[in-house]
């Protein structure tokens, strides 16, 4: 089988192989175990390699490299519609030598395989809808009409769309989905350490120090400003707090201002972009993960942390509140600090209320496996 894919997500080759995002190559090379040969049509830049990049792990890869582009500027526009003609002959190329066509979404890249997928209506066609499914969701037009050409059943034939939640009005071509990180061999590990452990979380207390943790991009829109104050909130009514942000952005400059105008250096830490392995090292050390985002999928961090027993604080955007089983697991925030404040203090207070959900959503968490994302991954290709 020729597997083809069609991506947004930057790939470089280094030493004969190809490396892109690590969450991202971790998933494909699932995929992969089952394919015989792969075609990814994705933008290529030559880059140092990061933490967070691996390599793909198959015998006979292909990538047809295209050129980045955007719709931001007059320029970009330009610049765009020079290489689009280039772009939609790549991705027709790749699909029409494939045997499954496997759409990664949303981005502009997915966008144009929405179209030309059209034109191959007999080809078995997967999607992984990485963002919020919810029809109700402001989002920009490019966006929309993604979401409106993967579930039209006369455009979009013969396809199988991963969406994280259930939701009204999706149609047959619609499939709720998950998202795993960890094995059933890191399970066991982790099971067997909680058995010669103590877990501090079980003595959770105002005076004890309760760590925080804020996991992802730091962009505007998953409000880390919002995260800090909230914290700073815990800190000026007595409670012990600190809170560690992992992950780089565009705001990290304005949060290192905005710590040292307010003199919070001594409870808000910047990690930079950690391993998978330091994450959840950080996760395991935690009480809370924050996540006062304005918009997500599947927020992946907020499952891995629930994985090590760590209680989600977050907006309830997409399926947050399925994920949270409507607070059982978590807590939602209301974006107002006295509130949010209020909702943690008494969550802190109360030790066996706390332990119960820190439990909850562990165990929640634990049944979603890589093995048992490939095991559905495999039936997608059958």
């Amino acid at each position: 089988m020729t597997f083809c894919i069609i991506t947004h997500v930057n790939h470089y080759k280094e030493n004969e192989r190809y490396y892109a995002y690590a969450p991202y190559v971790r998933e494909m090379n699932l995929w992969f175990k089952h394919v015989d040969k792969v075609v990814v049509v994705a933008p290529g830049n030559k880059q140092e390699k990061t933490v967070l990049d691996i390599a793909y792990q198959h015998h006979d890869i292909t990538l047809k490299k295209v050129a980045p582009f955007d719709v931001t500027s007059f320029r970009s526009i330009f610049k765009t519609l020079l290489v689009l003609p280039s772009i939609l002959y790549s991705i027709y190329k790749a699909m029409k030598s494939a045997d499954h066509i496997h759409l990664r979404c949303a981005g502009n890249m997915a966008l144009l395989g929405c179209f030309v997928q059209i034109l191959f209506p007999k080809k078995k066609k997967t999607a992984k809808y990485a963002g919020n499914w919810d029809p109700k969701a402001k989002e920009n037009f490019s966006i929309s009409l993604q979401k409106w050409l993967l579930n039209n059943t006369f455009l979009t034939r013969n396809m199988q769309v991963m969406v994280y939640g259930e939701w009204e009005g999706s149609s047959k071509n619609v499939k709720p989905f998950f998202t795993a990180t960890y094995t059933e061999s890191e399970l066991q590990v982790a099971v067997k350490e909680e058995l010669t452990t103590t877990d501090d979380r079980n003595n959770i207390s105002k005076q004890r120090l309760t760590n925080f943790v804020f996991v992802g991009t730091l962009t505007s829109r998953k409000r880390p400003i919002y995260a800090i104050n909230l914290v700073k909130e815990l800190s000026m009514k007595g409670y012990n707090v600190r809170l560690s942000f992992v992950g780089e952005g565009e705001e990290r400059p304005k949060i290192e201002e905005y710590i040292v105008k307010n003199q919070l250096t001594h409870i808000i830490s910047l990690e930079g972009n950690k391993s998978k392995e330091e994450v959840a090292e950080i996760f395991r050390k935690s009480e809370f993960v924050l996540l006062p985002s304005k918009i997500e999928g599947w927020p992946k961090a907020v499952a891995e942390a629930m994985f090590w027993g760590c209680v989600p604080a977050s907006t309830p955007i997409s399926c947050v509140p399925y994920m949270l089983d409507k607070g059982k697991r978590g807590i939602f925030l209301d974006l107002d600090l006295e509130k949010d404040a209020n909702q943690l203090m008494r969550l802190i207070d109360d030790k066996e209320r706390y332990t119960k959900m820190s439990k909850a959503a562990m165990e929640w968490s634990r049944k979603y496996t890589m093995e048992k994302f490939e095991s559905e991954l495999v039936k997608l290709l059958q």
